[in-house]
């Protein structure tokens, strides 16, 4: 059961010959979720072997270019590769004029559906679930308008001690109700506990999304806990004024969120184009959080299934 993510882009506004602006692919059961789409996304989905037709959901962070610029291309390829189902398209209200003005100029020919779904609201919401997994946005501290994602895998059916079925002759329909979750009472009185014969099979992973954004004090409790986190390091501590100004982080602010969030890991993007070396971004975050890591275009990280 698959739960990876691949990195496409790491940049921020000024692209390099090295990094790409914003956009990563979670795969989560073998459902592709593309992150932010930014200028040369669809290139980077070709090099890493990456089915466009896969992609039924995005979510995009705000509407500054580096989020959302490759979203012109990567429509017009769906439709020239024969896209008949839907895409679904999760973003700030202020994403409609946008989406609305691709349409009327190159959508006309377009043999499937762009649907808008409004991401709003000033604390964490759930906006889209399947059965393996759900997905909440949470508004974020930027210039404009812009949310954060945070990915779960949903708990899954409780197995049953093997050792407890034969001792207590559990029928089919009691195992049945046992994997739900549900205590029960037989006719003479005994109880089954749910919690005594059956067990979690693995632990849900998670992972959250967050850029572009300067530190604020709701964060940590928001991403609790997650197994991967991926924040903005935008800037190096000694440019701290222009993060501030600009409503980004430094590398070690990022850190310093990890760490009061309680994360087992960070990896960190979304870096200026002043900086060739990122060793630097790296050592300041570690200094914080020893669990800290640079994001770079390709890498593709799997957050492991955790057997109880």
């Amino acid at each position: 059961m698959n739960f990876t993510l691949t990195t496409l882009g790491t940049a921020s506004a000024l692209p390099t010959v090295n990094r790409f602006p914003s956009a990563h692919v979670l795969n989560v059961h073998e459902r592709l979720f593309l992150i932010d789409c930014g200028e040369g996304c669809q290139m980077q989905l070709r090099r890493h072997g990456i089915s466009f037709l896969k992609i039924n959901e995005i979510f995009i962070t705000h509407i500054h270019g580096d989020h959302i610029f490759g979203l012109f291309g990567l429509l017009s390829t769906m439709s020239l590769l024969g896209r008949s189902s839907d895409l679904f398209i999760y973003a700030p209200d202020n994403f409609s004029p946008i989406l609305n003005s691709l349409l009327t100029h190159f959508g006309a020919q377009f043999k499937y559906s762009v649907v808008h779904k409004i991401v709003s609201g000033n604390s964490p919401e759930k906006i889209f679930e399947t059965k393996s997994c759900e997905v909440l946005s949470f508004p974020l501290n930027h210039r404009t308008t812009c949310y954060g994602y945070l990915f779960r895998e949903k708990s899954p059916k409780r197995n049953i001690h093997k050792h407890l079925i034969d001792k207590y002759s559990l029928s089919l329909w009691e195992i049945a109700r046992l994997k739900e979750r549900s205590d029960i009472v037989r006719d003479n009185g005994d109880l089954l506990s749910c919690e005594e014969l059956s067990y979690i099979p693995y632990t849900p992973r998670s992972f959250a999304y967050c850029t572009d954004t300067a530190p604020f004090k709701q964060l940590p409790e928001w991403i609790a806990n997650v197994d991967l986190l991926y924040h903005e390091a935008t800037f190096l501590e000694d440019h701290i004024k222009t993060a501030e100004a600009t409503f980004h982080s430094t590398a070690r602010q990022a850190a310093a969120i990890a760490l009061d969030a309680g994360v087992a890991k960070l990896l960190m993007g979304h870096f200026s184009s002043r900086y060739k070396d990122l060793e630097l971004s790296l050592k300041e975050a570690r200094e914080i959080f020893p669990e800290s890591h640079i994001a770079r275009e390709g890498m593709v990280i799997e957050i492991e299934l955790k057997k109880n």
